[in-house]
Formats: structure tokens, C-alpha cells, sequence
């Protein structure tokens, strides 16, 4: 697997940044999330002013071998007809990149359909959708490593063209189950308070899918034996394939300093996943909300996260990433924008 050299940020300037932050004209922490985005920020960029520039939200889609156990209430078909929607500006991850200015770059990562018609879709396909994974590992090891050296190319493109902040969604039918299972596996959690109903499925539809999801893992562990332990097996044997090329892409961001916003149950578990390979990729990551699929919360305190929103969602492609996103420019705005006490002719009064 690609080595990526990921560092903790330098805090020898983390002194300057919280008497910057503290000494704006407000009371100290009184816009509490906002000051910490703020020092964050500054801490990933090394600078007492940082700045947001061109960010790129990756849209990657792929198709899921388990899809073919029924573990989703969608069928298969709508990863590719969503993927052409996106190109037509119809979802709703085309109409927030337009709000928040944000460069959407849709990938193809293994959906299960020829989409060459459609030249904005980039075509890294690795194959039409991975394996079934209660019968066998979703992808080789050379899969694996394809995805992930796509995704560090997908972010080296964006940042040649300036980007310093790297936005990650997906689209694929039925990745909550590959997803739910890292978080087991990864968290050393049981496995049915990470299970929950995906795109909708009824008290049955998950009663299902956590049977099938079981017979999983102890499939994974006849096989795998002495090496079930290790991250880059797990990460093989169930994830999809825009779910590792995601991991690939937020371990680059990483490594060039750019800041990661993090989206729902699938990204955070890709982050997860991430983390387990290189644990200093989490300061670089900013998670943009809490959502609505059962066991986010509990991914989300693996880490240590602070979700910036809660608000039910649960769409997926990025989305609750991107509404995110106003509250970190205003994070930004506040450290380079906002009089100090000295320069506002404010007495500082503690």
C-alpha cells in the first residue's frame, strides 16, 4: 500500500493563534466552535491567517457486492442513475456546491454501468461493483491499492489548482453495511448498534440485513485468521470502492495540509478507517455533522469528533459536509476579519 508521510500539525504557533483569537474584540470564547475552527485552521495551514481557497468536493461513486443480499431498500441501479443525475446539476450535492462555491469533481470509481457517455463523470472505474462480501473479500489487494492511489491523484489535481480544502462524498447503494462493519471491527463494538436502516429500511429489512452482516464477519474471520486484526484487511475484505479511494484522498489531503470536511456515517467511517492506518490524519479532519443513521454518534466518539451540525440528515454525497461549510468560512472570516481590542479602541476588560 502507498506510504503517505502525515504529520501532527507544528503547535509551536498554536501561542500566537489562541492570543490572536482571544484578544479579537469579543468576550474570550464567546464564539466558542468558532474560535476552535479557527485555531484548527490556522494549526493544519501554519498560519495566524489562514484561508480557504478553491475547495473541491469529490463525488465518488461506486456499487456494492452485498447489495445482492437485500441490505438496502434501493436498488442497485440507482448509484448510476444518480451519478447522471448529478451531471444534469439535478441532486442535492449539485445544488449546495453551487451555494457554497465549490468545485464538484464526480468520479467513478466501480459503478456497475457504462458511463463513458458522460465526459464530467472521470473514469477510474476498478472494476463494475466490488465482490459479495459474505462469500469473499469485496476487492484484491491490488484493488485496494488502486483506490487509494486514485484518491490521492483526485486531491493532488485540486490542489495544483489551489485547493486547500477537500470536501468528500459518495454514491453507492448499500455502503452503510461495509460501513457499519468497520465501525464494529474498527471501534470493537457490537456489531448490531451499528447496524441501523440506511435508505429506510423497516424494523424487518434490519433485522435482515444485521443477520446477513454477521454471517459476514464470521466469514471474514474463517478466512482472514491471524490477520483479522489488521486495518488494511478489514478496509479490503468489506469496503467499497469509493469508500477506499475516499480513505486514499482524505490521507493525501493530509499529507499536503489541507483541511478534510467529513460527511455522514459512510465518510466518517472512511475517516475511521483512515485513522486506524495513520492516526494523525484526525487534525486535519473537520466533521460537518451528526447524522441520522444509527451508530453516528457512537462512530463519531471513536474519535473524538465534534460534529459541526445536527440535523437529521442522512442523504449522503457529501451534503451535510457542504451545508457545514458557511460555519467554517465564518470560523475564518471571524481570525482575519474581526478588530482586536487594540485596533478596534476597545478597552479589554479581563
Amino acid at each position: 500500500m502507498r506510504t503517505f508521510t502525515i504529520h501532527k500539525p507544528d503547535e509551536a504557533i498554536k501561542p500566537a493563534l489562541l492570543d490572536k483569537i482571544d484578544n479579537l474584540n469579543k468576550p474570550k470564547g464567546s464564539l466558542g466552535r468558532l474560535e476552535e475552527l479557527a485555531a484548527q485552521i490556522g494549526l493544519i495551514q501554519q498560519s495566524l491567517s489562514p484561508s480557504l481557497q478553491h475547495p473541491c468536493h469529490l463525488l465518488l461513486g461506486g456499487d456494492h457486492g452485498i447489495e445482492r443480499e437485500k441490505v438496502s431498500v434501493s436498488p442497485r441501479e440507482v448509484t448510476w442513475q444518480q451519478m447522471i443525475n448529478f451531471t444534469r446539476g439535478g441532486g442535492g450535492v449539485n445544488l449546495f456546491c453551487r451555494q457554497h462555491g465549490f468545485e464538484l469533481v464526480e468520479v467513478d470509481t466501480g459503478v456497475d454501468y457504462d458511463l463513458s457517455a458522460y465526459p464530467t463523470i472521470i473514469n477510474m472505474k476498478v472494476g463494475r461493483g466490488t465482490r459479495n462480501f459474505l462469500h469473499e473479500a469485496a476487492m484484491t489487494y491490488e484493488e485496494m491499492n488502486q483506490c487509494i492511489e486514485n484518491g490521492a491523484q483526485l486531491v493532488n489535481d485540486c490542489h495544483a489548482k489551489g485547493c486547500n480544502v477537500i470536501c468528500l462524498g459518495e454514491m453507492g447503494i448499500a455502503n452503510t453495511s461495509p460501513s457499519s462493519i468497520w465501525m464494529s471491527l474498527m471501534g470493537q463494538l457490537e456489531l448490531s448498534i451499528c447496524v441501523g436502516a440506511g435508505a429506510g429500511l423497516n424494523d424487518t429489512g434490519i433485522f435482515h440485513k444485521l443477520q446477513v452482516l454477521q454471517q459476514s464477519i464470521d466469514q471474514f474471520y474463517s478466512n482472514t485468521r491471524g490477520n483479522s486484526h489488521l486495518p488494511e484487511e478489514i478496509i479490503r475484505w468489506f469496503g467499497g470502492y469509493e469508500m477506499v479511494t475516499a480513505i486514499g484522498a482524505m490521507l493525501q489531503a493530509a499529507q499536503l495540509h489541507m483541511v478534510v470536511l467529513v460527511d455522514g456515517f459512510i465518510m466518517t467511517a472512511c475517516m475511521l478507517a483512515a485513522s486506524k492506518l495513520y492516526p494523525e490524519v484526525l487534525h486535519y479532519a473537520i466533521f460537518g455533522h451528526q447524522g441520522d443513521e444509527s451508530g453516528h454518534k457512537l462512530m463519531l466518539q471513536l474519535m473524538d469528533a465534534k460534529p459541526i451540525l445536527n440535523m437529521g440528515l442522512r442523504l449522503g454525497e457529501g451534503t451535510g459536509a457542504l451545508c457545514a461549510y458557511p460555519i467554517v468560512e465564518s470560523a475564518v472570516r471571524m481570525i482575519n476579519e474581526m478588530n482586536s481590542f487594540e485596533t478596534g479602541e476597545i478597552t479589554k476588560y479581563f
